[in-house]
């Protein structure tokens, strides 16, 4: 490993834990030239998931983007970072559990919209707004009234 210092190879490893689940090894390094301290992610590779858009268009799948999506939508909401890594660490999982190398963003946005409807309504109407492209109040109000029907039911059957 290269040092992003001083850019010399020939550092030690001082510790190594497992973060996010066990899906990333995190080691703290020291340059042997410098002694730099930095920290390194090792995370498993997938293979190469491309996702075909609503036009039809096929881009590569983004994490940053998905991140990204869902922080928007949780924005001043009491969901944490940590969280938000889980969904995202979750819907990958899920993503190369299916082992496909191609998936329908509208798969991808129904994966977030789920995650976000048991942990945050604010957030799920949110992201669905941008995911459902409502285009009236009429469908929003629809929505609203389906989150609520789904909430009674959870209540009465507990």
């Amino acid at each position: 490993m290269k040092c992003p210092r001083c850019g010399k190879d020939g550092d030690r490893v001082l510790e190594t834990r497992a973060s996010q689940a066990g899906s990333v090894v995190r080691r703290r390094r020291e340059c042997g030239k410098c002694h730099f301290r930095f920290t390194t992610y090792e995370t498993i590779e997938r293979m190469p998931l491309v996702v075909i858009k609503r036009d039809c268009t096929r881009e590569p799948y983004d994490r940053t983007k998905l991140l990204n999506g869902i922080a928007t939508a949780c924005r001043k909401r009491p969901i944490s970072a940590e969280k938000i890594e889980s969904i995202v660490n979750d819907i990958e999982d899920s993503l190369s559990d299916r082992y496909q190398t191609e998936i329908k963003s509208s798969d991808i946005g129904k994966m977030v919209s789920d995650h976000l409807l048991e942990i945050d309504e604010v957030s799920y109407v949110r992201f669905a707004s941008v995911y459902r492209k409502f285009t009236n109040i009429d469908k929003f109000a629809k929505e609203l009234s389906k989150i609520k029907k789904e909430r009674r039911w959870k209540e009465k059957h507990r």
